[in-house]
C-alpha cells in the first residue's frame, strides 16, 4: 500500500487514487499560496505606495512574494511525489530564502536606511544638506533614495545607504536634532 504523500508505491506501480488524491493536494497547496501571495503583495504593495516607493521597489515586492509562492508550490510537488525528505524540502526552503534575500540585498539595504533617516530626524524635506560635495535642498524622501537640488537647480538622487554612511552634514537641523537627542 502507497504512503498517501507519495504518488508511486515501492513497486513503481502507478495507482489512480493515489493520483487523484497527489492532484488534489497539488491543487489545494497552489491555490492557497497564490491567494496568499495576492494578500502579502497587496499589502505590501499598499504599504510601499503609501511610504512614497517607487515603481521599481513595488516591482521588486511583487517578484519576492511570486518567488516565495513559487517556492512553496515546488517544495509542496516534491512532497506530495515523495521525491522529498522533510529534510531536503528544509533545504530548499533555506536555498531558496538564502537566493531571496541576495537578490534584495541593496534594496533592503537603502529601504532601512531611509527609514532610519526618516524617524531619525536626520533629514526632512527643505532641509539644507550636504554630501559627498552635493549641497543643497531636500526635496523628496523615499524608501530608496533622497532627491537633492543643488543650487544650480540639478537634482542630485543619492542612496539613502550612502546617506547614513555619511557624513551627512544637515545645516538646517541642529535645532530640531538638538532637542530630540538632547544635544547642547
Amino acid at each position: 500500500m502507497p504512503k498517501a504523500s507519495q504518488v508511486f508505491d515501492y513497486e513503481g506501480r502507478f495507482g489512480l487514487v493515489t493520483v487523484l488524491e497527489a492532484a488534489a493536494q497539488l491543487i489545494g497547496v497552489a491555490a492557497t499560496a497564490v491567494a496568499i501571495e495576492e494578500l502579502v503583495r497587496f499589502g505590501a504593495t499598499r504599504a510601499a505606495k503609501r511610504a512614497g516607493a517607487g515603481p521599481t521597489v513595488i516591482r521588486d515586492i511583487g517578484t519576492a512574494t511570486r518567488l516565495i509562492a513559487l517556492i512553496v508550490v515546488l517544495s509542496a510537488v516534491f512532497r506530495v511525489t515523495g521525491f522529498a525528505s522533510d529534510l531536503s524540502l528544509l533545504t530548499f526552503s533555506g536555498i531558496g530564502a538564502l537566493v531571496v534575500t541576495l537578490a534584495l540585498q541593496t534594496t533592503l539595504t537603502n529601504v532601512i536606511s531611509g527609514i532610519l533617516l526618516f524617524s531619525d530626524g536626520a533629514v526632512r524635506l527643505h532641509d539644507q544638506v550636504e554630501y559627498s560635495g552635493v549641497k543643497g535642498s531636500v526635496e523628496r524622501v523615499a524608501l530608496r533614495n533622497t532627491w537633492i537640488k543643488t543650487q544650480e537647480g540639478a537634482i542630485a538622487i543619492v542612496s539613502n545607504s550612502s546617506l547614513s554612511n555619511g557624513p551627512l552634514i544637515n545645516h538646517s537641523a541642529l535645532e530640531r536634532i538638538s532637542k530630540k537627542y538632547a544635544i547642547e
